[in-house]
């Protein structure tokens, strides 16, 4: 099992980033339950976010499934 809890902030950013461009649904209805356990804490929201992705996939966005294959700008520099 991945342990979110030891991943750093930056880490946690790229894979949630990853994980709103290839699986969640980015708008207010697709993550409205996500929001509703954050209390406006962005790092718990990453968390969350992530979670749902290796429920569903096994890892990280950045190793397995429709998040693999997503590039972000700042992987280019």
């Amino acid at each position: 099992m991945i342990d979110i809890e030891a991943l750093d902030l930056r880490t946690l950013q790229k894979e949630a980033a990853k994980v709103l461009a290839s699986y969640l649904e980015p708008t207010n209805n697709g993550l409205a339950e996500i929001n509703k356990k954050c209390n406006h804490d962005s790092t718990i929201f990453y968390k969350e976010v992530i979670k749902l992705y290796v429920e569903k996939f096994g890892d990280l966005p950045s190793k397995v499934g429709p998040g693999k294959d997503v590039s972000l700008v700042s992987d280019k520099y």
